[in-house]
This record gives C-alpha cells, structure tokens and sequence, in this order.
C-alpha cells in the first residue's frame, strides 16, 4: 500500500529541497570568495607588500577563534534537516549550477 501524501509532507519537501538550494549557492559562493583572497594573498606575497610572518601571525589569531565559530555551527546542525535525500539533492543543485 502506498502512503497518503499530505499537504505538510509536500511542504516540508519543499522546504528542505529549496533549505539544500541556498545552503549549496551559499557553499558556492564562499568557495568563490576564498578563491579570490587566496590569489589576492599570493599577489601580495609575490609583489612583497605582505610577509609569510604576517600571514601566520593572522591564521594563528583566527584559529584563536574557531572554538567559538565551531561552536554556534554545531547548532545550526540541528535546525538544518541534512540527512533529507531532498536536501541533499537541492545542496547538490545548487553547488553544481550556482
């Protein structure tokens, strides 16, 4: 016997498809903006206006910082429903067409 589709279960369908969506652009374009500072960094590097010392002094001052961040995205992994198939193929949509 097939199962009754209802109203709520086609929402939240919906939801967690469109949730997998932003959340795959979001990844994309983060990935794109990490990209551009990782090349103007080695810009820097190259031409001399930065220091290898510099750019460790400033990864050990965020690092300082990851417990905190770590932290308020453990709770972010409650609310997101990640382990939704519709999730996960809206995540995989949203990285590949971005």
């Amino acid at each position: 016997m097939l199962p009754v589709i209802t109203t709520s279960g086609i929402v939240s369908l919906v939801v967690a498809f469109l949730l997998g969506l932003l959340i795959g652009l979001l990844v994309r374009k983060v990935i794109a903006v990490g990209l551009i500072l990782l090349a103007i960094v080695l810009i820097l590097l190259a031409v001399g206006y930065i220091t290898p010392n510099q750019i460790v002094t400033f990864l050990h001052s965020v690092s300082s910082q990851l417990p905190s961040i770590l932290s308020k995205a453990n709770a972010l992994k409650g609310i997101i429903p990640y382990d939704s198939l519709v999730f996960i193929i809206g995540f995989v949509i949203g990285i590949i067409k971005g």
